[in-house]
């Protein structure tokens, strides 16, 4: 089909993108522009500067990935810098765009503070195309001089609302006044404060607007909710959901591919049907695990976001997130998975107190109407699994074996202490570990977050979950397709916690790091 079959945004051959663009959006599963792709490739495309206005989770890194890939020499080095507030985000992004460019050759590195300076630096050099960067680590090595020839002609700021709310705004124009001044300029952000404004006419030439009003995402048939919890309680936690709840079959989401298996490894300690899913397993192993879950062998699945991908659950009834997930697109994907064909289902998400700000952010960039609920004491899941147990007897059929089975047992004892021994022999089996009392209950939490102490760390990635640096390649590069691994793209897209410092206070060439650079980089 061209341009003249179909009016141009219905379609994305209707944009004139290279075969090699059309390819990899065929693969990533894309089948008709979103509203902000609609409107923002073109004027991309056009070549102009562009202030776009949406909520995340509308398809913004396609919007601005698609055109900016298009316009690409794959020969003539760095040429695209995308700007993030987090590396899990930038991760992400990188991942995204490497994935819909690489039928053309492109290449992807990700800089960001707590990983090696040196293997970022020898990317840029050895010829990526395409860099997405958190503010802080770019920062520095561009006043360090340390990346050769980067000069990029197209510069994207993602999130920049969020830039601006974790204090970012300093760094970005810092960065801005060392880059070339001939370059395409685009903004996104699901907001619009007087500080981007101003960020905008100071570093943008007569910028095109696109605008998506915001669309109310969340499901009538999930109910969704989020339990307030400590660190060290997840697992328990876990565990006490899936007692109370007692789905039929549940997604357990988890950033990391080493919480995948850990907690795979907890649930199925005390005898939970459960599989993981993530990037480490291979074809046949990943076939097994869903076979498994159809089968109904297997009514647990824990997965990272990646591995989870395009999977399609028959009669899911609840989904846990692990952690809350980064964005609104991701909490849409994950809840999107129940309450599907008029069922009913439910989403639950384990926050600390030190995520109340993510949270908080999550919800006003979503829509979603998460409520805040108190997690089920041993009490409480004890009087549900007797509820469940007394209605599973009175709509039990009786076996045609169980009148002459019932006759022996009277000849020893009478019906009342049969009755008994069977109901405590069933019980018995359905004791609650942990605690009484998991978590706070919503009188005990408030959803104001602390003083955010500095930039929340999040610049390197902060540090959640179980801690520690978890999966692939911690460098995060794309390119390359015969020796890319595998097993790196769902750390690379989920995050992890925080990776091992640098030792020493040098960069790569024997300068000196300042105090506060050394704070970005961590």
């Amino acid at each position: 089909m061209t341009k003249n079959d179909t009016e141009v945004g219905n379609d994305f051959q209707s944009f004139g993108l290279r075969p090699e663009i059309l390819q990899g959006i065929t693969e990533a599963g894309f089948e008709t522009p979103s509203p902000i792709q609609k409107q923002a490739i073109p004027l991309v495309l056009e070549g102009k500067d562009l202030i776009a206005q949406a909520q995340t989770g509308t398809g913004k890194t396609a919007a601005y990935g698609l055109p900016c890939l298009n316009q690409i020499d794959v020969d003539a080095g760095m040429q695209v810098l995308v700007l993030t507030p987090t590396r899990e985000l930038a991760l992400q992004v990188s991942d995204e765009l490497y994935k819909l460019g690489k039928h053309l050759g492109i290449k992807t590195t990700t800089i960001y503070g707590g990983s090696s300076y040196s293997k970022q630096i020898n990317q840029v050099a050895k010829g990526s195309q395409v860099a997405v960067a958190t503010p802080g680590r770019l920062l520095d090595l561009l006043k360090g001089k340390e990346l050769k020839n980067f000069k990029p002609s197209m510069v994207i700021l993602d999130e920049a609302d969020e830039m601006l709310d974790m204090g970012f705004m300093e760094d970005i124009e810092s960065i801005f006044n060392l880059l070339p001044t001939k370059r395409q300029t685009l903004l996104f952000s699901a907001t619009m404060p007087e500080a981007i404004k101003k960020l905008a006419s100071k570093y943008q030439t007569s910028p095109a607007h696109v605008k998506i009003a915001p669309t109310e995402k969340s499901s009538k048939n999930i109910e969704q909710v989020y339990f307030v919890i400590d660190e060290a309680e997840r697992d328990m936690a876990v565990v006490r959901i899936l007692d109370y709840e007692n789905p039929f079959k549940a997604i357990i989401f988890t950033k990391t591919k080493k919480e995948a298996d850990d907690l795979k490894s907890s649930l199925s300690f005390k005898n939970y049907p459960v599989e993981a899913l993530h990037g480490d397993l291979n074809q046949k192993q990943r076939e097994q695990v869903l076979k498994s879950l159809h089968d109904g062998r297997v009514r647990i699945l824990v997965a990272t976001d990646v591995a989870a991908r395009g999977l399609d659950v028959k009669d899911l009834s609840l989904v846990i997130n692990f952690h809350l997930p980064f964005d609104s697109e991701s909490y849409t994907h994950r809840i999107g998975r129940t309450g599907r064909a008029g069922k009913s289902g439910k989403a639950v998400t384990l926050v600390t107190t030190r995520e109340s700000r993510a949270l908080m952010r999550l919800k006003g960039t979503s829509g979603m109407n998460l409520v805040i609920a108190a997690l089920p004491t041993k009490k409480e899941v004890m009087a549900r699994r007797e509820e469940d147990f007394l209605k599973k007897i009175t709509e039990t059929e009786i076996h045609p074996d169980a009148e002459e089975i019932l006759e022996k047992l009277l000849d020893t004892e009478d019906k009342r202490t049969i009755a008994l021994q069977l109901l405590s022999n069933m019980l018995d089996k359905t004791k609650i570990s942990g605690p009484e009392k998991i978590g706070k209950t919503p009188a005990e939490w408030s959803e104001t977050p602390p003083s955010r102490g500095g930039r929340d760390g999040r610049d390197g990635g902060g540090r959640g979950g179980r801690g520690g640096y978890s999966g692939g390649r911690r460098d995060g590069y794309r390119g390359d397709k015969g020796k890319s691994n595998a097993s790196g793209s769902d750390s690379r897209r989920a995050g992890s916690g925080a990776p091992p410092k640098r030792e020493g206070g040098s960069s790569p060439s024997g300068k000196p790091i300042k105090k506060a650079q050394r704070f970005r980089n961590r």
